[in-house]
């Protein structure tokens, strides 16, 4: 089997050997078997997030593919256990036809649930922080499962322990806590409500809110389909968080959104901002549908953050892609922008 076969952007070459969990037992027996064997291995669940290499990886492939979803109801919330094999879509379009609020926003984002509190996914003005209680753990340290509340996952933008690699292990299910409720949460993201004809703090039908929400993916090629655009790790940097010093020396009309105040290692408390990296990567001449020379990657003829794999091209060719905006970024605005998929076998 190929990366190619399991990632969205179908681009990677062979790997030596895969094994499919299908319940919680093949996937920590598996996982324990891996750690103990001490080899290169990946975990993959619905490949939305990994761009590798043409090269042989020699390593094993473990392959996700738990399912199984409990409910519980208490006082107007309702708690889902989700193992991590689920499609992270799909428990979107079930929590808003059952009337479940807290995620509807999030609808469209490809991928498995268990790889969700690894990126702290987020889309819209929903993160997964806002509802997740709890995962459980397999840990590789100690090979034992454990559970982990959300505090100690330490989330951030796009970020936990788990992907900072404090915590090493693998997500075997979700826990997440959301409102029994007809209408959504109030609406938080102003491209959302412009598309649903509300104001911010409204609220809306949760269908109503989710069909606006996978519409405007649509039209950015962010929604998984036979749109050539969708051949994609979705977008492919992290907006960038800088210091507001920092954002002073960007063109005045650089969006700028809050996004606290870090504490720098000498006990300073620093105020940051978000910033948009697809304003900046357009703000440094790289347009919609570029591509570099008969490169068979491109910039998604939607959307200028994410790279798409136009027929064809390989790993290397992403990357080089990848490459060529990082720079151009750094050189024009002096911000370095940070890929948001997993590299196999790649650098950047």
């Amino acid at each position: 089997m190929r990366f190619a076969e399991l990632t969205t952007i179908r681009v990677g070459g062979e790997i030596a050997e895969t094994i499919e969990a299908t319940t919680v037992d093949d996937a920590t027996g598996a996982y324990r078997q891996l750690i103990r064997a001490d080899e290169d291995f990946i975990v993959l669940g619905g490949g939305s997030n990994t761009v590798a290499s043409d090269d042989r990886y020699s390593g094993t492939a473990l392959l996700m593919r738990t399912r199984g979803i409990e409910t519980s109801v208490d006082d107007g919330a309702v708690k889902l256990r989700v193992q991590a094999g689920e499609e992270w879509d799909a428990l979107v379009a079930k929590a808003v036809e059952s009337g479940w609020s807290g995620i509807e926003a999030m609808a469209g984002i490809p991928g498995s649930v268990g790889a969700a509190p690894i990126q702290n996914i987020g889309a819209y003005g929903q993160e997964l922080a806002s509802v997740l209680v709890a995962i459980d753990f397999l840990d590789a340290e100690t090979l034992e499962v454990r559970r982990l509340e959300r505090d100690e996952l330490g989330l951030a933008y796009r970020y936990s322990k788990i992907k900072g690699r404090e915590l090493r292990g693998l997500v075997l299910a979700v826990e997440l806590r959301l409102q029994v409720t007809g209408e959504s949460q109030p609406v938080a993201y102003t491209q959302l409500a412009d598309a649903l004809g509300a104001e911010l703090g409204d609220r809306r039908p949760l269908a109503e809110v989710r069909d606006a929400v996978l519409q405007l993916r649509a039209s950015k090629g962010m929604v998984l389909s036979e749109d050539p655009d969708s051949v994609s790790a979705g977008s492919f940097f992290t907006n960038p968080v800088v210091s507001v010093k920092f954002a002073r020396d960007l063109p005045k009309d650089a969006p700028r959104f809050p996004a606290g105040t870090v504490t720098l290692d000498s006990g300073e408390l620093v105020e940051t901002v978000k910033l948009s990296a697809a304003w900046l990567i357009e703000k440094a001449g790289i347009g919609r549908g570029f591509s570099l020379g008969h490169s068979r990657a491109a910039i998604s003829s939607k959307h200028t953050l994410a790279i798409t794999n136009t027929g064809g091209a390989t790993g290397e060719e992403i990357a080089e892609l990848a490459r060529f905006v990082q720079a151009r970024v750094e050189n024009a605005l002096g911000v370095y922008l940070v890929n948001e998929p997993v590299l196999v076998g790649l650098q950047l």
